[in-house]
């Protein structure tokens, strides 16, 4: 897979360190001779050029890219090149980064972004996570579809707890994809039995939300800690 990263700080890199070591090819943008270092992540292309600039996204062929990562410091940047990214190359895929939580409303589809990653909220998604029992915390949304991953951790007196995955109906349009016991992952089975303190990790729908909250822990209550959309 051919992703190009735009920025080439901290963040750019680092996903650029991750992907080259899962075997992808990796362009690098930045128009910041400092941080166009070939050194830092010798494996990867670079490119020293604006990328909100067509004649820079042309010379980096955007057009033969699967992804393009939108991983500047400055949301009017990341939000110009998506666009450009999917009107005028015709790229896939999208992700860009939200660096201002306030301006998360403009990162979608009418901009050419896929995928919004803003980490003050994944931060915050992560923190709701660490305390709440019982209560469903949504951590990511999917531009795509509206989907969303959730967590309900399982509270005491769970009308589930001991039951067997595959014994539970779930909401129309819902996943459990996977359960988190003692800091360990778990991909569920039909015969794995939830127990009083697992995470439980689900993809589903907004419309679903409310009533697989109630369906897994009468009485509490969702929590929205992502984009507001």
């Amino acid at each position: 897979m051919r992703v190009v990263i735009a920025g080439a700080g901290s963040v750019g890199r680092s996903i650029a360190r991750e992907l080259l070591a899962n075997g992808h090819q990796i362009l690098l943008i930045d128009k910041d001779a400092d941080d166009v270092q070939a050194s830092r992540v010798p494996e990867a292309s670079w490119l020293l050029a604006d990328a909100c600039e067509l004649s820079a996204l042309e010379e980096a062929r955007l057009e033969d890219s699967d992804v393009v990562v939108a991983a500047t410091g400055d949301d009017k940047a990341n939000l110009v090149l998506s666009l450009l990214a999917k009107t005028e190359f015709g790229v896939p895929r999208t992700v860009a980064r939200v660096n201002n939580p306030k301006n998360e409303w403009m990162f979608d589809e009418s901009w050419g972004v896929d995928v919004a990653v803003s980490t003050p909220r994944l931060m915050t998604a992560l923190i709701e996570e660490a305390v709440s029992i019982g209560d469903l915390v949504r951590i990511f949304e999917f531009q795509q579809g509206r989907a969303s991953m959730v967590e309900i951790t399982l509270p005491e007196g769970s009308p589930f707890a001991g039951q067997r995955v595959g014994d539970i109906a779930w909401p129309t349009d819902t996943v459990l994809v996977a359960i988190i016991r003692d800091e360990r992952p778990i991909a569920p089975t039909r015969d794995d039995a939830m127990e009083v303190g697992d995470e439980l990790l689900f993809i589903t729908t907004a419309e679903q939300e409310r009533q697989l909250q109630q369906l897994v822990a009468p009485g509490s209550r969702p929590r929205d800690v992502t984009a507001d959309r």
